[in-house]
């Protein structure tokens, strides 16, 4: 594995505390998220030091966002730290080239950490400043390495139909856009009023993520009493999301589109996309009626990453080859460093080196483009 060239799909950045509060507007600045210093209140925050505040979206631990693959015991006495406990790599481009080296990463596509929250709020306007100061940080960050440090700005759909932000981060150089994956917006993805989104994106040719979504602003019902049925259910939410793109036509519409499944899994991948064939080819009378089997659409439209999931890459001969990247989540608790080739040797055991090259390397550097040997 010591000669594998590796492209890390998805990875995060650790955001300043006090990024929003400097960089906002002055006229924001008293509703600005922010951390803060918390001891108490609520089982989600509970004994952590520093959690991230804002209008509109539940509090964030801040010390999960730097976890870096701790597990268990160790998580839960990491998770009582702050700052001074996160490599600076975070928000240092210049350290964060040392821990791809260190990694042995080529190259990482960066979304964010706390700004994933910024997704939930409800103030437009407050929504639209925020996400401006994350993307233009972030553009300033990838400046520094731009065809290894590749960014993934955010989008509110609050926004629509105004795609000028859209437009704004690919003239600052980012690659890519993360925008919220909910099965509780009022609208579906399909609906036409999302048009301008898909056409921005196709022309421009930039990628849409549909992240995991934050267990933390999700709510606990009777039927997933704990954050455990939220981390496994929170994957179903962008599965369906991915679900109408394809039975509502977008991908027919605009067949350059190109959609990322980020940070779940994809050892699911498969069965999904044999079951869109299969109901689709029970339906007596479909609507839209769709010209190509929806798989099709899914492998012309759709990638997916995936950092530990040893089932996914064994399921390549079915659907993946093209549309699998691999990804190390660095710095949360689930990534996969320091140890990320070690890992990919083991999740890839059995599958052909192209297909592996592919996989943890081509179809990023091909998606993104990168341009990268």
């Amino acid at each position: 594995m010591a000669d594998i060239r590796v492209i890390s799909a998805d990875s995060h950045m650790t955001e300043p505390g006090d990024l929003w509060v400097k960089r906002l507007d002055r006229k924001y600045r008293d509703n600005a998220p922010q951390v803060v210093k918390k001891e108490t209140s609520g089982a989600s925050v509970s004994g952590a030091p520093l959690v991230f505040v804002g209008p509109g979206f539940h509090p964030l631990t801040v010390a999960a966002v730097f976890a870096a693959g701790r597990g268990g015991e160790e998580l839960r006495e990491h998770m009582k730290h702050g700052y001074e406990a996160a490599r600076p790599s975070g928000w240092d481009p210049v350290e964060r080239l040392k821990d791809q080296d260190l990694d042995g990463v080529s190259a990482e596509v960066l979304y964010p950490s706390l700004g994933i929250a910024l997704l939930s709020m409800t103030d437009t306007e407050l929504q639209q400043a925020c996400m401006r100061v994350y993307n233009d940080w972030l553009a300033e960050f990838c400046a520094h390495s731009p065809r290894r440090l590749v960014g993934a700005g955010l989008y509110s759909l609050r926004s629509l139909p105004d795609v000028s932000e859209i437009e704004h981060c690919a003239s600052k150089g980012l690659k890519g856009i993360l925008v919220l994956a909910s099965n509780t917006i009022e609208i579906p993805y399909s609906d036409e009023r999302f048009d301008p989104l898909w056409r921005c994106a196709s022309e421009i040719g930039m990628p849409i993520s549909l992240h995991k979504p934050l267990v933390s602003g999700m709510s606990l019902t009777p039927f997933m009493p704990s954050p455990a049925d939220l981390q496994i259910n929170c994957i179903h939410v962008v599965e369906q999301c991915l679900t109408r793109l394809v039975y509502g036509g977008v991908f027919e519409r605009f067949p350059k589109l190109k959609i990322v499944s980020a940070e779940n899994d994809v050892g699911w991948f498969p069965n999904w996309v044999n079951r869109l064939d299969h109901v689709y080819s029970k339906l007596g009378n479909p609507r839209p009626r769709l010209p190509m089997k929806p798989s099709e659409y899914v492998k012309r439209n759709v990638w997916a990453t995936f950092q530990d999931d040893p089932l996914g890459p064994a399921t390549w001969k079915f659907f993946g080859e093209e549309n699998y990247m691999w990804a190390s989540d660095f710095p949360h608790a689930d990534s996969t460093f320091p140890n990320s080739v070690k890992t990919i040797g083991e999740n890839l055991e059995g599958v052909p080196a192209h297909v592996r090259q592919k996989i943890v390397f081509d179809n990023a550097n091909r998606l993104y483009g990168l341009g990268l040997n």
